[in-house]
């Protein structure tokens, strides 16, 4: 956020009859003061990376002001010093590790507390603060600080030094607090960015954790319906609680997996639809379910439990129809990506369809169940009659169309 504008601390110079700044070389410096704001300008615009941004605000505004020293001073509550984030000129290995005191003594430390920016340009005879040790170390004779303004507290503070005899003046602050402010806005926004982050990973934490549990309690009735087929006496009593286990079994895998994968949006299909074949060799005697995937197909969640629930349905009504008590093999097979959608085929070499049968005229509950959720998914169903068996073939949208 723009700094607040309050009046500068500046020094008097030594002869109080000193020209103004005039002339073409002034005029020349202002424009390129003006340009170098608007450079910057477009690099907070496009995103720089903070460090990035940060080292070239340093450099440029020592070139703004003709001076071959700048650095930014983040501010360290803890410590309640200056640490040199950025800047130009310094010795090397100084940047990233020096630190300058904070307290009111210090010009910058002035400037952090009252707000106010801050022009010494005479350091050796300065009498109002101390001449930082970093300072006289570099034979620094002049400085101009201004505050750096985060997100509600300041962040610390803009500086250019100098070697050179010569004045900075109020010109000088309003060119130094633009580059200041809009370094300040890049701050402000990394700060934004940084909390929303936070909230974004707690966010994505909850979501796990509630995927997790959905998992265990979806587990916990499947397990029970199991046990209570295993119970029964009465085989189609038996068979409708293995059937609605397996469906159960379906809706936790698609749980277990986002609980397990950092893309709580989408589900690999190939690695799912085979663990729910899985499930189903188990779920289902005398039949074995092999799955076969071409490659990695990826799914928005919602509509990849939809299509387990589809594979589990046409798996479940080939093992009873085609094969009976006598059992056999079925294959479910994921083929790749295609215009935007998934094509999975589920096989048999059973027994075949009667006569006349059609997916929009059946009576049961199973196949009732497939043409529902087809039509939820935008997906199409269609059967392919072989010489010993049948296929059914879903072509269903990886992400919802417009329409559905």
């Amino acid at each position: 956020m723009p700094s607040e504008q309050k009046p500068p601390v500046v020094e008097p110079p030594p002869d109080a009859g000193a020209e103004l700044e005039t002339g073409e070389r002034a005029l020349r410096l202002r424009i390129r003061q003006q340009e170098i704001l608007a450079e910057l300008g477009v690099m907070a615009l496009r995103g720089t990376p903070f460090n990035e941004l940060m080292a070239e605000t340093a450099r440029l505004a020592a070139q703004g002001l003709e001076t071959e020293f700048c650095k930014i001073l983040e501010y360290m509550h803890s410590e309640k010093r200056f640490l040199l984030r950025a800047g130009v000129g310094w010795d090397q290995g100084l940047v990233g590790t020096a630190t300058v005191g904070a307290d009111l003594a210090s010009p910058s430390g002035y400037a952090l507390r009252t707000g106010k920016p801050v022009i010494s340009n005479q350091l050796e005879n300065e009498e109002r603060f101390r001449t930082p040790e970093l300072l006289a170390q570099h034979g620094i004779r002049r400085a101009i600080n201004v505050i750096l303004q985060g997100d509600g507290a300041p962040f610390g503070v803009l500086e250019v030094d100098s070697t050179s005899e010569g004045d900075f003046s109020e010109h000088d602050i309003t060119f130094l607090e633009g580059a200041a402010n809009i370094l300040g806005m890049a701050i402000e926004r990394q700060r934004q960015e940084r909390n929303l982050k936070a909230a974004l990973e707690h966010q994505q934490v909850l979501v796990k954790e509630i995927n997790h549990r959905v998992k265990n309690s979806l587990q916990l009735v499947a397990s029970m319906l199991n046990l209570r087929a295993s119970g029964q006496s009465e085989p189609v009593i038996s068979q409708v609680l293995s059937e609605a286990a397996a469906r159960v079994g379906a809706i936790s895998r698609a749980h277990d997996r986002l609980y397990r994968s950092a893309d709580i949006a989408r589900i690999e299909l190939a690695g799912y639809l085979a663990e729910v074949c899985r499930d189903l060799t188990e779920a289902i005697p005398n039949c074995g379910v092999d799955f076969e995937a071409a490659g990695a197909v990826y799914m928005t969640t919602d509509r990849a439990v939809r299509l387990a629930l589809l594979v589990t349905e046409l798996v479940t009504n080939a093992a009873k129809h085609a094969y009976g008590d006598r059992g056999g093999k079925i294959l479910v097979r994921l083929a790749p990506e295609d215009r935007g959608n998934a094509t999975v085929t589920v096989t048999d070499d059973g027994a075949g369809l009667p006569q006349g049968f059609s997916l929009d005229r059946t009576a049961g509950l199973g196949m009732r169940i497939v043409t529902a959720l087809a039509e939820q998914m935008g997906a199409a169903v269609r059967l392919e009659r072989k010489q010993r068996g049948t296929a059914f073939v879903i072509v269903a949208p990886l992400k919802p169309r417009a329409h559905t």
